[in-house]
Formats: structure tokens, C-alpha cells, sequence
């Protein structure tokens, strides 16, 4: 399975588009992380691994300007569940 299929069997994650292969793949792990259950995170990671995972999503808490689409509870703990796990 593709991450692009992947989000097209769960269209809950990322409501605001019908266009799930125009997505990126870096908005795709920002939809898992900010709104999908563990298993949803876990089959997500199954599919990208857990290294290309975490390098996503830190490179998207490294905005220049400091803002980031992250809710502060979620950035928290992927943080700290990347640093242990990768």
C-alpha cells in the first residue's frame, strides 16, 4: 500500500481536499499525527518506516518563522516518541 492510498481510506484525517494524490507526502504524516487514533499512526509508519517518518515531520517543526501546523501536545510527544524509537 502507498501513502497515497493509505489517506484515500481514511478521507476523516484530511477533510479539506477530495484530492488525495495531489497531496504531499509531508501533509499526509501532518494529517495522521495532528488527528489519527495509534493505529492509524502505526499503519502510516508501517508503510514510510519509521526513520523517513520522523525526518518528515522535523523538517516540518524547522519553519524559519518558528510556526508550525503541529498542535503543541502532539509536536511534544512525536518528539519525544522519534527520539526514542529512531
Amino acid at each position: 500500500m502507498t501513502i497515497n492510498q493509505f489517506i484515500k481510506k481514511h478521507p476523516h484525517l484530511v477533510w479539506s481536499t477530495k484530492n488525495y494524490n495531489q497531496l504531499s507526502t509531508q501533509s499526509i504524516v501532518e494529517a495522521v499525527l495532528n488527528y489519527g487514533d495509534w493505529s492509524e499512526v502505526q499503519e502510516m509508519i508501517k508503510i514510510l518506516g519509521i526513520d523517513k517518518t520522523a525526518e518528515l515531520f522535523k523538517e516540518s517543526l524547522e519553519d524559519k518563522m518558528g510556526r508550525t501546523n503541529y498542535r503543541p501536545e502532539i509536536a511534544n510527544y512525536f518528539n519525544l516518541y522519534f527520539n526514542r524509537h529512531v
